[in-house]
């Protein structure tokens, strides 16, 4: 036979009307039982509920709360909180509502059909017209280099610049967000950033990367930069790597739109080093 906790608050009150001490009950139900037996600080509190002429053994009622929480309101409030914060805690939802954590499990859950899901990144988006051009130029490096099985592959150099920043990065966690049966997969386009940051421009080619410039305090590229510092840093690289050949047939494939890119200096520089420029298709930058 199982005991429950009545059962042993009544072989308490038995020592006690008995008159024996709170230590020889202990020690007599802990050699009835063993390991079944109470622990010392429930015979010694129970003991002292008895002197208080305390009679009752059942677990007193707990106030406060309804003994059931899942009410139509209380679905209703929460439907309310998740659709105006979809990443609301169940802490959160617990005070405000005043319930327990397993009532906000059922209502989330069986009730308004949530799933809690990690927000995923995506690139902002084309035009149909920008996504045709993407299409377009695909195909033309595809017939250009073969599927990827021509030599020229070899000799295409690519590289870009960006902000390299420093924040406190989310966790999946609090990146997670309460999602409808009907609801779409949550999605985000960009993080919180600090202010620490640093520009960095960075090269490579089929055989790996090629060079690294960083810029200081915090400024942006510009053309001066690009062809005095970047551009004749991965050169240099690209010429340690083919002695033989030096710059002979290099392709650089980098952004059409960038000013520092397309500056009258920058196309005069890659034009005297004798490097081709490859076309570079509309793009979702993040």
């Amino acid at each position: 036979m199982d005991l429950n906790r009545e059962h042993l608050r009544t072989m308490i009150f038995y020592d006690f009307k008995c008159g024996l001490t709170e230590q020889l009950s202990l020690e007599r139900l802990q050699s009835a039982l063993e390991d079944s037996a109470p622990s010392r600080a429930t015979v010694f509190r129970w003991f002292k509920e008895f002197k208080r002429v305390k009679t009752n053994l059942e677990d007193d009622l707990r106030g406060g709360r309804p003994e059931t929480a899942v009410t139509a309101e209380n679905v209703w409030a929460s439907e309310m909180l998740v659709r105006e914060d979809p990443r609301i805690t169940y802490t959160n939802i617990e005070k405000i509502l005043g319930i327990s954590s397993g009532s906000v499990n059922t209502i989330l859950h069986q009730h308004l059909g949530v799933r809690k899901l990690c927000c995923r990144w995506i690139p902002r988006l084309l035009s149909g017209a920008e996504k045709q051009a993407r299409v377009d130029w695909c195909r033309e490096m595809l017939i250009r280099f073969e599927k990827g099985t021509s030599r020229r592959v070899s000799e295409i150099v690519t590289g870009d610049e960006t902000w390299i920043y420093q924040y406190d990065p989310e966790s999946k966690k609090q990146s997670s967000v309460w999602v409808f049966a009907e609801g779409q997969l949550p999605t985000k386009l960009q993080r919180a950033r600090n202010v620490g940051k640093k520009m960095v421009a960075s090269f490579f080619s089929r055989s790996g990367h090629l060079s690294t410039s960083m810029l200081e305090n915090s400024r942006s590229v510009n053309s001066e930069w690009y062809t005095t510092v970047a551009l004749p840093k991965v050169f240099q690289a690209v010429r340690e790597r083919r002695p033989k050949t030096g710059l002979r047939g290099i392709m650089l494939h980098h952004d059409n739109d960038a000013s520092s890119h397309t500056s009258l200096r920058t196309k005069a520089f890659i034009e005297e080093s004798g490097i081709e420029t490859l076309n570079y298709p509309p793009y979702s930058p993040d």
